[in-house]
């Protein structure tokens, strides 16, 4: 039986008040231990309206007779036979320590019946989930209670779910998830239209039917190949609203009473959630923050990992088990404070320090405030008033944040973007600074047009002239009353803005310089304004332009043991054939502008090749970017797809060639969806929208 939730209250409240010196209590128990082997067997879970879900059940062996334990959901549409090399591998370590572990394909994706869900974390999808839960929770395997986990996706939908809080759920697990649908994630950040190669490509692995048989008939086609592309109904949703408030947690944080465990990284786009989860649940809260991409943290780029399933099971014994594990006696907050290292894109390690915190917010963090001086240094008095302006040059900011980076990975050394921006630098520093939090910028602008963005980041410039990014965040002006009702700006009229920069840690060395900088184009992370455009920065008098920092004091603090990762077991029958790609998203490998013209192209590809059981499987994807300085209005984002699966008694392709563009009105969807059998087309499917910008 879980330990009930006031008691768990309390348990927290006691280790704040003890702060980051929390010892375990002297009942805490040590995690289950790893005395169980694995099995797989399938399952199917059905659902009222006669559809039933495939799932994958991994669970323990060499137990007792009639033994019963808890189950862990990961709740997916990304085809669990063909990854259950990676399922069996990641699952073995709760498995071995008395967990079940499902694998559930979402409805019409995957092995499951019926037609695809409509986009992303829909009510079907969310209802479904529901009575996936509850039918885990009485099969006679189970002991009643069930926990969520899985990044990504699944972190989105295990916060998703802990906010419908059905009975059975009794904790989860969301690594690399975000609070915010609208602002975070890959469709729109900041406030202003993302496209990825993510978003494109989806719809094709949508469109395939389960393996290993891959049944074409009509069925198939009507439910799955010929389902509209989700990307249609995501862009006709620039603004925020109620279709990206139906699941966003930052609308309504007092709706999880369920116990609540976050993981990000510096290096991943959605680490924003951490600090507002920790601020603002009421339910018992844990969170980690170390220096990784968009991996879980036991195989993640860059190091160092941690075997965080060990604090998982700690976890999840507390809240499933009724195992008093301590997890409760520690202090909420584990980080990574990371010192300076240089620009990526590939970064191996990632120099550092981990640390206990008590919570969020941190009480001994003190503000520090810089402004932006005439002569372009940074200095912590307020100069005379002045202006600078800037001539927006559309195709930069790929260094900044390519097609990839979302605001994560490592990026680029700065200087190509900073050459066309406003570029404030502080003297030497005299001693060493640390940043931890969300910094700042605080300005008063003005624009020529009716439409602009502003970037605003905050860089460590070494002394050979090396500059690291450390925090960014962009913002549309039109939003600058409210993103739900966005309105066109007043030429020539100033405005304030206060943007809050993602979330950073950094330890700036003695005898390096802080660097802020503003510019008005970040391509092709985000989709540029249609207008040429010079925008005014005010400097000094009233409304100083400045950047807020949030410094932490010199001191001691305990840190957390980590464990090192354990080494995973392998399925047999499953061989990646290739390395892939660092970053899991591509990788850039063409950049090219024309200095007379301002045209620029970006060009990404990746791919993988695979053995499964029944066959061999290739993907391919490139995604191609282009804008001119010119004509920002015209830009353009072409993708293409091709998934071939190789089998015994025939060769079966999916391609899928999309194309996203716009002008000053309008953007213009159109892609074209085709399946071949043994190189001739079995069936081929087209979509057109035209699709109002709406502020954009």
């Amino acid at each position: 039986m879980a330990i009930t939730r006031p008691l768990a209250v309390l348990s927290c409240a006691l280790a704040t008040l003890m702060g980051p010196w929390a010892r375990a209590s002297a009942a805490a128990q040590p995690p289950s231990p790893p005395r169980y082997g694995i099995a797989m067997q399938p399952a199917w879970i059905p659902l009222p309206d006669g559809v039933r879900l495939a799932a994958d059940l991994f669970v323990p062996t060499q137990g007792e007779a009639g033994e019963r334990f808890p189950v862990l959901l990961e709740y997916l549409p990304y085809r669990k036979d063909e990854s259950r090399s990676r399922n069996y591998a990641l699952y073995a370590y709760f498995v071995r320590r008395g967990y079940i572990v499902a694998r559930v394909d979402m409805r019409g994706t995957g092995n499951s019946e019926g037609r695809l869900i409509p986009y992303e974390y829909s009510d079907i999808e969310n209802d479904d989930g529901e009575i996936v839960i509850d039918w885990l929770s009485k099969q006679s395997f189970s002991n009643g209670n069930v926990g969520m986990f899985g990044i990504s996706w699944g972190g989105f939908n295990s916060i998703h779910l802990a906010m419908r809080n059905p009975p059975a759920l009794k904790a989860i697990i969301a690594v690399a998830a975000t609070d915010d649908l609208y602002q975070d994630d890959v469709h729109y950040m900041d406030g202003s239209i993302h496209v990825d190669s993510y978003e494109m490509g989806l719809d094709l692995d949508n469109a395939r039917p389960g393996a290993p048989d891959y049944v074409i008939d009509e069925d198939y086609f009507e439910n799955r190949f010929d389902a509209p592309p989700w990307m249609m109904t995501y862009k006709r949703q620039q603004r925020d609203g109620p279709f990206w408030e139906r699941t966003t947690l930052r609308a309504r944080y007092d709706s999880i009473r369920v116990p609540t465990f976050v993981i990000g990284g510096w290096y991943d786009g959605y680490r924003d959630s951490v600090p507002r989860m920790l601020e603002h649940v009421q339910a018992p809260m844990k969170a980690i923050v170390g220096p990784w991409s968009h991996y879980f943290p036991h195989d993640a780029m860059p190091t160092p990992r941690i075997e965080w399933r060990h604090e998982a099971v700690r976890w999840y014994d507390q809240w499933l088990k009724g195992r008093d594990t301590g997890i409760l006696d520690e202090p909420r907050f584990a980080v990574y404070v990371r010192h300076w290292h240089p620009p990526g894109p590939v970064l191996e390690v990632v120099d550092g320090e981990w640390r206990w915190e008590d919570g969020w917010p941190i009480a001994r963090i003190r503000e520090r405030t810089l402004y932006a001086q005439p002569n372009h240094d940074l200095g912590d008095e307020i100069p005379a008033p002045a202006l600078h302006q800037l001539r927006n040059v559309p195709s930069t900011g790929v260094e900044a944040g390519g097609p990839v980076m979302w605001w994560g990975d490592a990026a680029y050394d700065q200087r190509p973007t900073d050459a066309f921006s406003l570029v404030y630098d502080s003297a030497p520093l005299e001693a060493e600074l640390e940043i931890l939090g969300l910094p700042r910028a605080l300005l008063q602008v003005s624009a020529d047009a009716p439409l602009a963005d502003w970037f605003v980041r905050l860089s460590d410039v070494a002394p050979d002239g090396t500059v690291t990014q450390v925090a960014g965040a962009g913002f549309n002006g039109a939003h600058r009353e409210s993103a739900k009702h966005p309105k066109p700006l007043e030429p020539g009229v100033p405005f304030a803005l206060d943007i809050e920069m993602h979330f950073t840690s950094w330890v700036f060395p003695k005898g390096h310089r802080i660097r802020f900088a503003v510019n008005n184009a970040q391509w092709p992370m985000l989709w540029p304004k249609p207008y040429p455009v010079t925008t005014t920065l005010a400097l000094g008098g009233e409304a100083p332009a400045r950047v807020v920092l949030p410094v932490v004091p010199a001191g001691k603090r305990p840190a957390p043991s980590f464990l090192p990762p354990e080494e995973d077991p392998e399925l047999p029958g499953f061989e990646r054939l290739d390395a892939g790609t660092v970053s899991g998203y591509g990788e850039v490998s063409l950049v090219e502008r024309n200095p007379q013209t301002g045209a620029a192209v970006v060009t990404a590809t990746n791919g993988s090749h695979t053995r499964y059981p029944w066959g061999i499987e290739r993907s391919e994807e490139t995604i191609t970017h282009e804008t001119s300085d010119a004509h920002p209005e015209a830009t353009s984002v072409r993708g293409t797809y091709r998934t071939t699966v190789e089998l015994e008694d025939r060769t079966l392709t999916w391609e899928s060639n999309v194309s996203f563009r716009s002008d000053f009105e309008n953007f213009y969807y159109e892609s074209t969806r085709r399946l071949l059998k043994d190189g001739e087309i079995v069936r081929e499917k087209s979509w057109q929208d035209t699709i109002p910008r709406d502020f954009q």
